[in-house]
């Protein structure tokens, strides 16, 4: 008997502007970046392929009907997730894998803004909360 492929979710915060999006596996980001509208079918449909990935996930909020309207023809199931809340545990996040720094680390982080875009982590948060569920957890 040959164990079962592992659950692969892309992850997809949508945006007007710029989109969020990651690759994950239970316990695996595999990749994550920050794109605009226009090129992330191109990016959905690459990382799809290399990841072999079986969901795509897109938050419900801004922009959510253009991006799975965009991501149709992809050909892997794609379904809303509830995004409410993720923008700040993406904050959270952000600073964990990118401390700040000299007198920033001083402030406390709640008033503190990441120093660049942080939409990827917003679409981890996304592909985790899929994975989550699909794993009963």
């Amino acid at each position: 008997m040959t164990p079962a492929a592992p659950h692969v979710v892309i992850g997809v915060d949508p945006g007007r502007s710029k989109c969020g999006v990651a690759v994950c596996a239970p316990g695996v980001v595999h990749a994550r970046s920050i794109v605009t509208p226009d090129a992330l079918p191109g990016l959905i449909r690459e990382w799809a392929d290399r990841f072999s990935a079986t969901e795509i996930v897109v938050g419900n909020r801004t922009g959510s009907d253009a991006v799975v309207a965009s991501l149709g023809t992809i050909g892997i199931p794609v379904r809303r997730i509830d995004e409410a809340g993720t923008t700040l545990r993406a904050r959270a996040r952000y600073f964990q894998d990118h401390p700040p720094r000299g007198w920033r680390r001083l402030l406390p982080r709640s008033l503190q803004t990441p120093q660049e875009p942080y939409d990827d982590y917003v679409a981890v948060l996304l592909a985790e909360a899929a994975l989550e569920v699909a794993s009963g957890s």
